[in-house]
């Protein structure tokens, strides 16, 4: 949970993030549409301020900060304050999940990979959007993250290890999209296909 502290007492900060680098969140959006199911009952974990969630029609977020959640209520979506790693809801519940540039902050990946499991339903799918440790932006993330105040703890994963935790979970038939290729985006991209070029990395897997 120490992780979340710097997210309930620096949101606004965080969520003006997303405006001053508005190419880099449309790139990210892009790269994430290209791989999210066109409709279902949708969750999102650590849907943080709901930049992500509330414009590609998730529908429930979970997230521990407060203030992070009451920011996520504002844009329109379902809240509940919990953690990845211990869900409040039954069995079987989503016909997908979403996580955001959020695995590198949870405090046990293969504990909330196994949470999203539970609460998929049979074929459901799971769409991870992440920072490629291996890509140059993830290096420079990594480099920095001692000094910044949201980064601090995080623990960033490759491609690689991704999909091997989504393995362990007992998801298959996996897909990637990537995008974020230029150092500082000024500009927004197209997402491609595959990873290892570009810095912020989405997967997909099923149940």
């Amino acid at each position: 949970m120490a992780k979340a502290e710097a997210f309930e007492g620096f949101t606004r900060e965080y969520d003006e993030w997303f405006v001053v680098n508005d190419s880099a969140y449309v790139s990210e959006m892009r790269a994430i549409r290209r791989l999210l199911p066109e409709s279902g009952s949708g969750l999102e974990v650590g849907v943080g301020t709901g930049r992500f969630g509330a414009l590609l029609g998730v529908g429930v977020g979970v997230d521990p900060s407060h203030k992070m959640a009451c920011l996520s209520k504002d844009r329109g979506l379902k809240m509940c304050e919990a953690v990845a790693e211990d869900l409040p809801f039954p069995d079987a519940t989503f016909d997908f999940v979403l996580m955001v540039t959020a695995i590198c902050f949870f405090d046990d990946l293969e504990r909330a990979l196994s949470e999203a499991y539970r609460v998929l339903m049979p074929r459901g799918a799971i769409i991870i959007g992440f920072i490629d440790r291996e890509s140059g932006l993830g290096q420079q993330y990594r480099l920095k993250k001692e000094r910044s105040r949201f980064y601090q703890n995080a623990i960033f994963y490759s491609a690689e290890e991704v999909a091997a935790y989504l393995k362990r979970a007992g998801f298959h038939v996996f897909g990637f999209m990537q995008t974020l290729f230029q150092s500082g985006v000024l500009e927004e991209e197209q997402a491609r296909n595959g990873f290892g070029e570009g810095g912020f990395v989405v997967v997909r897997a099923e149940r």
